[in-house]
C-alpha cells in the first residue's frame, strides 16, 4: 500500500509539475475520507533550490526519506542540467528494493542518467522523446503516450499529463473510487489512458454547422452495457462513419473502439472492487458480453485478470 512519498527537487525544478506531485499526495485530505501520505520534498544536500520562475524551493530533507518512501518521484528540471551522483544512487536503490518510481516529462532524462529506463517502455514530453531515445538507446520511448508504465516505472508526458499519471497511480494502489473521487475534488478528468494521444487536433467549434460530439459521448456513458457500432454512433452524430471516426479522434485523440473499451474497462474495475458480481455479471454490465471478451480487453488495459484483479485489490484493502 503506498503511505510515504519522497520528491526530489533539483535545480530548475519545474514549479507546476513540483506542484502536481504535491497536490495529488501531498494535500492532506484524510478527513474526507482520502488516502494521507507522508510526504516529503527532497533536494540533494537538503538546501534550497531554485525554480524555473526564478523562486526558491525550500525542501523538508535531504535524500534521507527517499531510502524507505513507497514512491519516489521526479518533477521536471532542465534537461541539460547535471545531477548529483547522490541522486542517481538514490534512484537505483528505491527501484532495486521495489518502490514505485515515477517521472513527469523530462524527469525522464534523471532516471534514464540512473540506468532504470534500460530495456523499459517510458515517455517523456513530445518536444523531447527523440533526445530522450538519442541520450537512451536501450529504453523504449513511446513517442505519443500520456503515460508509460512499466511494472513499478511510471513516466508521464508533460504538465497536465502528470496529473494523468498520478492518478493512474491512485487507481492501482486505491481503487477505481478513490482516483475517480479524487480527480472530481481537484476538478480534472477521472481517467485519460496512457496511450492517449500527447496532442490531438484543435477542438471542433460548437456550431450549427460543426457540432462537437458531446452528446454522443454523453449517451455512450449512460449505454455502456449496450453493443454499439460506429455506424449507429455516426447516424446519432448526423455523420457519415468516415467523417464521424475523424471527428472523434479529434475531439477525443483516439479511436471509438479504444475509447469505448477503455471507459468498460473503468466500469470493470468498479464492479469488480465495489461488488460480489460473477466475471459473467461484470461482462455484461459492462457491456463485453462474455467473460472472454472481458478477460481479454482486462488482461490486455490492467495487466492482470479480472478474478486476480479483484483478489489483489481486496488484499489490498484489507491490509
Amino acid at each position: 500500500m503506498l503511505r510515504s512519498v519522497a520528491v526530489v527537487a533539483l535545480d530548475n525544478v519545474a514549479a507546476f509539475e513540483l506542484g502536481v506531485l504535491a497536490e495529488v499526495f501531498g494535500t492532506d485530505r484524510t478527513a474526507d475520507g482520502f488516502p494521507g501520505y507522508r510526504f516529503h520534498v527532497c533536494t540533494d544536500d537538503g538546501r534550497p533550490v531554485r525554480s524555473r520562475s526564478g523562486f526558491l524551493v525550500t525542501p523538508q530533507a535531504d535524500l534521507a526519506p527517499v531510502e524507505d518512501a513507497d514512491l519516489v518521484a521526479v518533477p521536471a528540471h532542465a534537461e541539460g542540467a547535471a545531477i548529483p551522483e547522490p541522486v542517481l544512487a538514490a534512484l537505483r536503490r528505491a527501484a532495486d528494493r521495489g518502490a514505485w518510481v515515477l517521472s513527469v516529462c523530462s524527469g525522464a532524462f534523471v532516471l534514464g542518467e540512473a540506468g532504470l529506463l534500460d530495456g523499459r517502455d517510458c515517455t517523456t514530453h513530445w518536444r523531447h522523446v527523440d533526445e530522450l531515445q538519442r541520450r537512451f538507446p536501450a529504453a523504449r520511448v513511446r513517442c505519443n503516450s500520456l503515460y508509460v508504465q512499466d511494472g513499478r516505472l511510471l513516466t508521464s508526458a508533460g504538465t497536465a499529463a502528470g496529473i494523468d499519471a498520478c492518478l493512474h497511480l491512485v487507481r492501482q494502489e486505491h481503487g477505481s473510487a478513490a482516483a475517480t473521487r479524487l480527480a472530481r475534488r481537484m476538478v480534472v478528468p477521472p481517467h485519460r489512458d496512457g496511450g492517449q494521444s500527447q496532442y490531438i487536433e484543435a477542438p471542433i467549434p460548437k456550431a450549427p454547422e460543426a457540432p462537437t460530439l458531446e452528446p454522443v459521448l454523453e449517451w455512450l456513458m449512460g449505454h455502456l452495457d449496450r453493443a454499439v457500432t460506429v455506424d449507429e454512433l455516426a447516424a446519432r452524430a448526423g455523420m457519415a462513419p468516415r467523417t464521424f471516426a475523424r471527428r472523434f479522434r479529434a475531439e477525443t485523440g483516439t479511436t471509438p473502439h479504444d475509447w469505448l473499451t477503455n471507459q468498460r474497462v473503468l466500469v470493470a474495475r468498479r464492479l469488480l472492487e465495489e461488488t460480489r458480481l460473477t466475471v459473467e455479471s461484470v461482462a455484461d454490465q459492462a457491456g463485453f458480453g462474455d467473460a472472454a471478451a472481458l478477460r481479454h480487453h482486462f488482461t490486455r488495459r490492467v495487466g492482470t485478470t479480472p478474478h486476480a484483479y479483484r483478489t489483489t485489490f481486496r488484499e489490498r484493502a484489507e491490509a
